[in-house]
Formats: structure tokens, sequence, C-alpha cells
């Protein structure tokens, strides 16, 4: 089917490619639909705190941290679009019985779950994902993915936002009956994609198995320093709507203007920002453009406690504006480090380590930039770029040192 023109940039050209970008818009309808009630349905329904809501998720990140390798490790051992489909059917089964969760300890038993099993998902369709496209469309099709993604989010955050505006018990009671219902949808979806037979590249000894992910110093390194640099949400979930409403004057209906306008960034900008980012140079390319990004947004916004009226409105705007490069950049080079420095014979178990990175931001980060920005001011937004170009100059020796290992125990050539 030809694409035309005006659509080429946001319509993917392959067929493979739109059934995935499908799938993905359908599966963040559901999970955006539930994300966006998820603190009335859990105070109101579930009858929680909001401090026990906190701490439970906080519970939940650390007991997927400790299972992130070995959950990664079953789309080795089960194949990825099996543990895919698997791990889809099982988030439908538990998001249907949150209606029945009564009580803190029942709350953080089903959270655990779910974490572990969409966990496990995600490294699934991460494999999938390599395994299906070749290299040189690989990081395009994931970037078509992650632009259907944010349309999937936003659609499932209105149809939530229908429910929270009837408001009543059963409104909200059935948010996450509908997230469960997509999500069978979602499964059957992924049950008619291709099945694949993993291929593996025969560099002289079928019988030598290699190294583990996790004895690959460099990309565990490398993993810590994106998990580092993905904290841009922090920064735009986060700090910057507790920064706006507490220590600037600008009004708080700017803060649905900046959601809308990441959101439309990253459909029209996502594809051309990963432009490049199919090799390591190219995602190291990225990295240093996501750091710049990152130290830009932190000098910007450090100023507008002192701003006034419409100069602190333009400056937290454009401040936005910059951390959606750095979410961009970064997602472009996750990709493609992820293609090029895993091992072709343990996929599953490099996703499972990369996952680390992810695990760790939301347990560290969300306290430590809030502490700096509200706490130190404009000081503590300088630390926040430090801790980010850290990150960026570091990703650039751990991926090399990836690189290296690869090179010793697959056989695939480190590039020059």
């Amino acid at each position: 089917m030809a694409i035309p023109r005006v659509l080429a940039g946001l319509v993917p050209p392959t067929k493979m490619e739109r059934d995935l970008a499908l799938q993905s818009v359908l599966s963040a309808f559901a999970t955006g639909a539930f994300l966006t009630g998820t603190a009335v349905f859990f105070t109101q329904i579930v009858g929680l705190t909001g401090a026990q809501v906190g701490l439970g998720m906080s519970a939940a990140a650390v007991v997927t941290l400790a299972l992130s390798i070995p959950l990664g490790r079953l789309s080795d051992r089960v194949g990825a679009k099996r543990l895919w489909v698997i791990s889809a059917l099982l988030e439908a089964g538990l998001y249907f019985s949150w209606p029945l969760v009564s009580g803190f300890l029942t709350f953080v038993l089903v959270l655990s779950v779910l974490a572990s099993v969409e966990t496990a998902g995600r490294s699934a369709r991460n494999v999938y994902r390599i395994e299906v496209f070749p290299r040189e469309t690989r990081v395009r099709a994931m970037a078509f993915q992650r632009s259907a993604r944010n349309v999937g989010y936003t659609l499932g955050a209105g149809a939530s936002g229908v429910a929270l505006g009837i408001g009543s018990r059963e409104a909200i009671m059935a948010i996450p009956l509908l997230t469960g219902a997509l999500l069978i949808i979602n499964a059957l979806m992924i049950s008619f994609l291709p099945t694949l037979v993993r291929s593996v590249p025969d560099h002289g000894d079928d019988h030598h198995l290699s190294p583990g992910a996790f004895r690959n110093r460099g990309f565990v390194v490398l993993a810590l320093c994106n998990g580092v640099l993905s904290s841009n949400q922090v920064l735009l979930n986060v700090v910057v709507p507790l920064w706006l409403v507490e220590r600037t004057d600008a009004p708080q209906v700017l803060l649905a203007w900046l959601f809308g306008t990441n959101t439309v960034l990253a459909v029209l900008l996502q594809v051309r920002a990963s432009r490049g980012a199919e090799t390591v140079n190219g995602s190291l390319r990225a990295v240093r453009w996501s750091g710049w990004a990152f130290v830009l947004s932190c000098v910007v916004l450090s100023v507008t406690h002192e701003t006034v009226g419409w100069v602190s409105i333009v400056l937290i705007w454009i401040g936005h504006i910059t951390i959606t490069g750095a979410e961009l950049w970064q997602s472009a080079s996750d990709w493609g480090f992820t293609s090029e420095l895993s091992d072709p014979r343990r996929l599953g178990d490099y996703q499972g380590v990369w996952s680390l990175g992810y695990q760790v931001e939301p347990i560290v980060f969300p306290a430590l930039y809030t502490f700096l920005a509200l706490s130190w001011g404009a000081p503590g937004w300088v630390v926040i770029a430090v801790i980010a170009v850290a990150a960026a100059v570091v990703s650039h020796p751990a991926a090399r040192a990836a690189e290296r290992h690869l090179a010793r125990h697959t056989g695939v050539p480190a590039a020059a």
C-alpha cells in the first residue's frame, strides 16, 4: 500500500511496522486509561491513602528490580512471541481483579505481580522487535511504535477522563475493566503476528555458550547510564509540575499545555530524532544530543524562580520542549544500543539487564531530583545537569567496552 507523501513521516512504510504500530496504540490505550485514573481508583475504590499508594508502588518497583534479569531470560527459554502473548493475558486478568482488591497488603501483592508481568512482557516485546526487523529498519520501526504509543496513551487518558468526569463509583470501577478487555484484544493481535525462529549467527563453535549479559560489564554500565538519562521522565512528570506550582508565578493551567506539547512533539518528531541511531556511533551521537538538551532544560528552568509573567511562561515552555528533545534522543539511543550490543544468543537476558536502568530510575530520581530542585533551587538544577552530563560521558567508554566483549565472546566485530 502506497503511503501519501503528506503522511510519509507519520505512517510506517511496511505492513509489519504498521501492524506493530497499531498494536502499540491499542496496548497504550489500555494501560493509559488505567494510569490516568490510578490515584482516584486506589483511594476511592481500594480505600488507600496517598502515602499507602506511593509506598506500594515503591515496593512493586523493588520487586521488579530484583526480578528484571530472570524475567528477561524467560524470553530466551519460552520464546519472545509466546511470552508476550502470555504476559498480555495475565495482565488482562490482573486488571480484571482490581475491583476485588481491598486493603494495603492485597494491593501491594497484586501491584507487584502486575509490575513483574509487565516487565516480562516488555522484555519479550523488545526481543521480538529485534528479531522481526532487519538491522537497517529496526530503530525506525521502534520509533514509529513509540509515536503510536503516545497516541494510545492520549486516547486512554481521554477515555479515563470521561469516567472520572462522570464520577460515580460504577464509572470509576469500569476503568480497569476497560483496560482488561483491551488487553485481551491486544493479546489476540500479538498472537496473529508472525512466529519467528531465532536465527543465531554461526561463528565457528556451535557448542560455545557465550557469557551472561551481567558479565558484560560495559553493557551493565551502559544500561545504568541509560536509566539516568531516562530520568528526563521524572523532570517531565514530577519535578517541573512541582517547580511550576511551588517556585514560579506561572498559572497551573500551563501544565496541560506542557503535557500536550510533549505528546504532540513525541508523535511528530520521534522518527526524525531516531535517524542515524541504527549504529553504536549513531546512538552515541544521540546520547550527546540528549545530554545537551538535558543541560539546556536545567539552565532555562533554573532561572524561572526569578522571572515573572509571560517571561516565566515562555521559559518554562522552552524548558519543557528541550526536556522532550532529551527524551526523544535518549529513546533513539536506547533502541540502537539494545539492537547492536545484545548477544544474539541471549537477547532476553540482555533485555533483562537493560531494564535494570529503567527499574532504578523510579526508585532513585523522583525523590532526588525533587529535593535538589525544590530545596536547593538553581544550584540543585546544576547538580541535576551534572548528573545527566556524567551519564552521557560514561556512556561512550561503556558502549565501546560492550562492543569489545561481544567481539571476544560471539565473534561479532567491534565497530572501528
